[in-house]
């Protein structure tokens, strides 16, 4: 069975576009470097970042992050941390030139983007530990950057939506910080979606792009030997958290044919039900990664959704 007559007509090209072969340990190095050679014709960053190492956290090594600051002099401005995605294994920070520079410059408001270590050289905490890194930079240069501390976002998309839903946790639990909001594209939440413990086995989602054995892999890849059995879950699989009250209002996005749909849609309703306030948009015929296609209609209702939502969070 297939779901390729299912999708968008305007976005299905991006299937044949990307085609991602089997992720395996021994193949990660190459895969990393095939995408960081990938150039878009024409593409012109629409702002310059700064690119410096920041202090890891607990001795652990430097974090490169890349700093979009439009310097317009103003302070006590909105800033957001923000997490790319790659399933855990793949990506970089560069990959924020494509979006972060435009949010940047539209909102006046400061963007950090963590170029965290990836599994399975890493695993966990140590990815988390990275963006929690970021997130203190910014608080601690606050007044430098002229940021409100009041008024800081995480953001990510795909598994560095997960990243983010699981910073939110951890300022929550850790209580040093607080955080204003988090802004979540098809994030990627629950460590059991696509493997045997699989609470969805949802037929018509993950075909494409991102798939039930990339998926599983991501995680395997980031877990190494934590067992999931104490009480820091949330951090590592933001969907195994018992308790999701006192986390910051939320905003998810995710498509119909996404594998992630359904764990998606559980946790914006254990937020809601957990009285986090919640905005839910869900794509019709909408794979992984669809606003790459970002001429497709459904591509420009899901970047103006965001920038709506956006606004209403980063708002004076």
């Amino acid at each position: 069975m297939t779901t390729r007559q299912l999708v968008d007509p305007e976005i299905a090209p991006i299937i044949d576009m990307l085609p991602m072969p089997d992720f395996r340990r021994e193949v990660m190095p190459a895969i990393r470097q095939a995408m960081s050679e990938r150039v878009i014709p024409g593409f012109v960053p629409a702002m310059m970042p700064d690119v410096k190492n920041i202090a890891g956290r607990d001795g652990a090594p430097d974090v490169p992050v890349y700093i979009y600051n439009p310097g317009s002099g103003r302070t006590k401005r909105p800033a957001i941390l923000h997490i790319h995605g790659g399933g855990m294994v793949i990506g970089t920070a560069a990959m924020s030139l494509m979006s972060m520079p435009a949010i940047a410059l539209a909102f006046d408001c400061v963007v950090l983007s963590v170029d965290y270590r990836l599994a399975p050289e890493t695993a966990f905490p140590g990815p988390q530990e990275d963006c929690y890194a970021g997130l203190a930079w910014i608080m601690e240069n606050s007044d430098r950057l002229g940021v409100d501390p009041s008024r800081i976002f995480v953001m990510g998309e795909s598994a560095g939506g997960g990243l983010a839903a699981a910073i939110t946790h951890m300022v929550r639990d850790r209580a040093e910080y607080q955080l204003a909001g988090q802004i979540l594209t098809y994030p990627m939440l629950d460590h059991r979606t696509g493997g045997t413990e699989c609470p969805w086995n949802n037929p018509m989602t993950g075909e494409f792009i991102w798939t039930r054995d990339k998926n599983q892999f991501g995680w395997e890849s980031l877990r190494g030997d934590y067992g999931v059995n104490d009480n820091r879950a949330g951090w590592f699989s933001p969907a195994r958290a018992t308790d999701l009250t006192g986390l910051p209002p939320a905003y998810l996005s995710v498509g119909t044919l996404d594998l992630f749909l359904d764990e998606n849609l559980d946790y914006a309703r254990r937020l809601a039900a957990a009285g986090v306030p919640v905005e839910m948009h869900v794509y019709p015929g909408a794979i992984h990664g669809f606003d790459m296609m970002a001429e497709a209609a459904i591509a420009k209702q899901a970047n103006a959704d965001l920038m709506a939502a956006l606004g209403r969070f980063l708002k004076d």
